[in-house]
Parts: structure tokens; C-alpha cells; sequence
């Protein structure tokens, strides 16, 4: 098996990808009936209050960051991956009985935001340099681009899930249904041959761990850029369930179904995107830069589109570029680090890209409110072209080769 596909000659990554699939699905459902709960019965549609449950989410990613990485170097990752799942189902399925039984309230939802970021912080770093030990460093790039694929296929259905839960049998069973999904992942791990991973050298111990893996990123030119590319696009343009769901409700009138239709349609688009990055062999920044401004355009086409169905449009096109950017940091961080660094350098990737959404989310949300939707996502649009310009400053500032004159006839 070669080309876009090539990961999957493990058996432990079709096992994982199977899993995943189940898992990013239940994943989406409970997005959407978050951000659907939140906006329409928790609130009277206040993005401000979404922007806060997003910033506690995603806060945990920089709070904890000196020892995720470490942990990810440091502790066997299936074990540690299997605890942090079940801890975020588990999270689920109590969040799903509490809406079920009537008595949520929003402080319940900002409680069960940050207690399952804390989950997602430690599993992130330990998920994404995993793949290394199931298809071994040549087939890195291609697996995080299928591994994106996946989540991006589950993320075409769920939403649209979530829609009919939510209209046919209410918001709880998203949670619950949810909760359960983690159990695939659990299972599929279960069945690993774990004579054919490539266990990588693991860290010692020393006072100095966070900081290892910020010098091995900060002393190279392209991986600083990226960092501030992350940065920017994580905080200021990634902030989509806020877009989509006051776009859908405030502008353009939706019900929870057409609510999540836009979810599905934009993971179209990043599915495309992720098919592209499987195909191609190893990203650079340049791609970074053109995806950059390739998102910063899509946002711009979402802020300016006259009906339902341009914004859906411009979605896709954002997708396809939010992805291209994303899973092209993910293979360069990863391939640029010493292995028994990667959980680190992972970790800081991580925390600067969804971290950063700690302080954008309330600020999209406010702008939101106060100005409208439109202006809210023309932040996103300034992000992409901001960051497109980060890299294209990085590539230009190279030393270009010595100019070397003809031979005289």
C-alpha cells in the first residue's frame, strides 16, 4: 500500500483510525449540543457566554503545559492515552445525566469545559506523537494527515447528528451518546500488538523539562514562525463554533438542524484538505504560508456572504486551509524535534494554538454581541492574513545565493 494510504500497513493504526472514527464522531455531536445549549437554553443567545466556556476549554492546554510534554515523554502512552479517554467519557455521560435530568446550569458547563480540557490537555501531546510509535517516522506526515481525515469525516456526520438528537430527542443524549463513543477507542487499543510498536527513548527526569522543549523550538528560525503562526490563527481565527453558531442564529435564522449542517459542511472542505496533506509527501513553510492566506480569505468570504448557502461555501474553503496550516505544523514540529523531545515540543504546539483560544473566544464572542457576527469573524480573516505574512517575512528574510558572474567569451 503506497500514496495517500501508506499508514495504514500498521494494524495498530487501522485498529487506532477505526476507534478514532467512533470517538471524533461522539466528539462533534457533543460540540455542537454544547454550543446549542449554551446560545439557545442556558443564555438568550449570548456569545459572550460561549466565548467563555471555549477560553475554559481550551485554558487548561496553557495552565498545565510544563507537564503534559513531560508526561508525554516520560509515562508508556497507551497507557496514558487509555486513562485520559475514559476520564473524558466518563466527564460526558455525567454532563449528559445533569441536562437529561433538567438541572443543568451554565456554571456546570464552564465545570465540565475545564475539567475536560484538563483531560485534553494531557491527552493531546501523548495522541498526536503516538502515531510515531504505530508507522514508524517515514510514514509520520502521512498518518497525521489521515488521523486529521478521520476526525474530519467524523466531523461531516456528527454535527448533523447532533442536529437530529437534539430536534428528535433532546441536548442530554448528545452527551451521553458521546460518552459512550470513547469505549472504541478504549476497545481498539485493547487489541494492539504491542510487539510491533516503535517505542521511542524516553526522557529522563530533570527540573528543566518545559524548557528543553521550548529552546528546541525557539532556536530555529521556521519553528518560531510557526509558533507565532499558531498563535495567531489558534487565537484570533479559530474560533468557529462561535462564528457558526451566531451566523446561523442571529444572522441567518437557523434551527438546530441547519446549525449543524454548517459544521458538516465546513469539515467537507477540511476533508479535502486532509486528503491533499496525505498525499504530499512533507509540508514546508511555504504551504503553511499559502494556507494561511488561503484562510484568511475564506474567513473574509464568511463575513461578507449575502445568504446561507455562500456562508456554508466559504466555510469549506476555510476548512480546507485551517487544515492545511495545522496538520503542516503538527509533521514539521514533530520531524524538526529529538524523539524523546516530541512530547514537548508538542505539547507547546498545542498550547500555543488552542491555549490562545483562552483569550480569543471571550473577545470573538464580545465583538459578536456588541458589533455583529460579520465583524467577529473579519478577526479571523486579520488572523490568516497576518499569520500568511509571519512566514512569507521568514522565507524572504532567507539568504538568497551568492550572485556568481558568467565566464567572459
Amino acid at each position: 500500500m503506497s500514496g495517500t494510504f501508506r499508514s495504514l500497513r500498521s494494524r495498530n493504526f487501522r485498529l487506532w483510525m477505526a476507534g478514532s472514527l467512533v470517538s471524533n464522531i461522539g466528539t462533534w455531536i457533543q460540540r455542537v449540543a454544547q454550543d446549542w445549549l449554551v446560545l439557545t437554553q442556558l443564555t438568550h443567545r449570548d456569545a459572550t457566554a460561549l466565548g467563555i466556556v471555549m477560553g475554559l476549554q481550551f485554558a487548561p492546554q496553557l495552565l498545565f503545559l510544563p507537564w503534559t510534554g513531560s508526561a508525554a515523554d516520560r509515562l508508556n502512552q497507551r497507557k496514558l492515552l487509555m486513562l485520559t479517554q475514559a476520564t473524558m467519557g466518563l466527564l460526558a455521560l455525567i454532563l449528559g445525566v445533569l441536562t437529561i435530568t433538567g438541572v443543568v446550569q451554565l456554571w456546570h458547563v464552564y465545570v465540565f469545559a475545564f475539567l475536560s480540557g484538563s483531560g485534553a490537555a494531557l491527552d493531546a501531546p501523548v495522541r498526536q506523537t503516538f502515531v510515531a510509535e504505530m508507522v514508524g517516522d517515514e510514514d509520520l506526515s502521512n498518518a497525521v494527515a489521515l488521523n486529521s481525515t478521520s476526525f474530519n469525516a467524523a466531523r461531516m456526520f456528527g454535527p448533523a447528528v447532533a442536529g437530529l438528537l437534539i430536534a428528535q430527542v433532546g441536548i442530554g443524549w448528545a452527551f451521553l451518546l458521546n460518552g459512550l463513543s470513547f469505549g472504541a477507542v478504549l476497545l481498539s487499543m485493547s487489541f494492539f500488538r504491542l510487539s510491533e510498536l516503535r517505542e521511542r527513548p524516553r526522557a529522563h527526569p530533570t527540573t528543566s523539562g518545559f524548557l528543553e522543549g521550548f529552546r528546541c523550538v525557539w532556536r530555529t528560525p521556521d519553528l518560531r514562525a510557526i509558533l507565532v503562526m499558531l498563535f495567531l490563527i489558534g487565537t484570533f481565527g479559530l474560533n468557529f463554533p462561535i462564528y457558526i453558531s451566531t451566523m446561523a442564529v442571529n444572522v441567518f435564522h437557523s434551527g438546530a438542524g441547519a446549525f449543524g449542517l454548517l459544521s458538516s459542511i465546513m469539515a467537507v472542505g477540511s476533508l479535502s484538505g486532509a486528503l491533499f496533506a496525505a498525499g504530499r509527501r512533507k509540508p514546508n513553510l511555504a504551504s503553511l504560508a499559502t494556507g494561511a492566506g488561503i484562510f484568511g480569505l475564506g474567513c473574509t468570504l464568511a463575513a461578507l456572504a449575502p445568504g446561507y448557502w455562500w456562508f456554508a461555501a466559504a466555510l469549506a474553503i476555510t476548512g480546507a486551509a485551517a487544515l492545511t496550516l495545522t496538520n503542516g505544523t503538527n509533521s514539521i514540529m514533530q520531524l524538526s524535534a529529538e524523539p524523546s523531545m516530541r512530547g514537548r515540543v508538542m505539547a507547546l504546539r498545542v498550547a500555543v494554538a488552542l491555549g490562545g483560544t483562552t483569550l480569543g473566544a471571550p473577545i470573538a464572542g464580545w465583538v459578536a454581541n456588541h458589533f455583529g457576527p460579520r465583524w467577529s469573524l473579519g478577526i479571523g480573516a486579520a488572523a490568516g492574513f497576518a499569520a500568511a505574512l509571519v512566514a512569507v517575512t521568514v522565507l524572504c528574510g532567507r539568504k538568497a545565493p551568492p550572485h556568481v558572474e558568467p565566464p567572459g567569451l
